[in-house]
């Protein structure tokens, strides 16, 4: 499976955590964050992770910003994309489960690393429930 992550300065090292646990786990990463503290507009990075899951390049995505609300608005411009805000495991499994959620927002000033190290897990590690759910998804895109 092919995960994209990018990120802006509020998380070099909660993106590093989360690809060292990725590629443990066997994951081929595509890198588009920085790895500085050094301010950088999060659309640049989070534009790349979108258009990765738009275009089929990559199965699932990771952003990461302060708030997560920046990265998510970008990658949310993507037809294809269903990006969710998470500040829980269970926020993170319910946005699989229901709402067959394909990038992953995380706020970094809201979470430690530890939490979203295992955000991310539950992310992967949760399918899409189909169902009443499938629908519903099914109106989500405008395109």
């Amino acid at each position: 499976m092919n995960i994209s992550i990018g990120n802006d300065h509020a998380a070099p090292d909660y993106k590093q955590a989360i690809v060292e646990m990725l590629e443990k786990r066997g994951y081929k990463v595509t890198n588009h964050g920085t790895d500085t503290f050094d301010s950088v507009d999060y659309p640049d990075f989070a534009h790349k992770v979108g258009q990765d899951v738009d275009n089929h390049t990559a199965d699932l995505g990771v952003v990461i910003c302060g708030s997560a609300q920046g990265v998510s608005m970008t990658v949310n411009k993507y037809a294809q994309v269903r990006g969710a805000v998470c500040w829980s495991k269970e926020i993170a499994g319910l946005a699989r489960e229901h709402n067959n959620a394909n990038i992953i927002c995380i706020p970094a000033r809201f979470t430690s690393k530890q939490q979203a190290v295992g955000m991310v897990e539950t992310f992967l590690d949760t399918d899409f429930a189909g169902g009443r759910h499938e629908n519903r998804v099914n109106k989500i895109a405008c395109s």
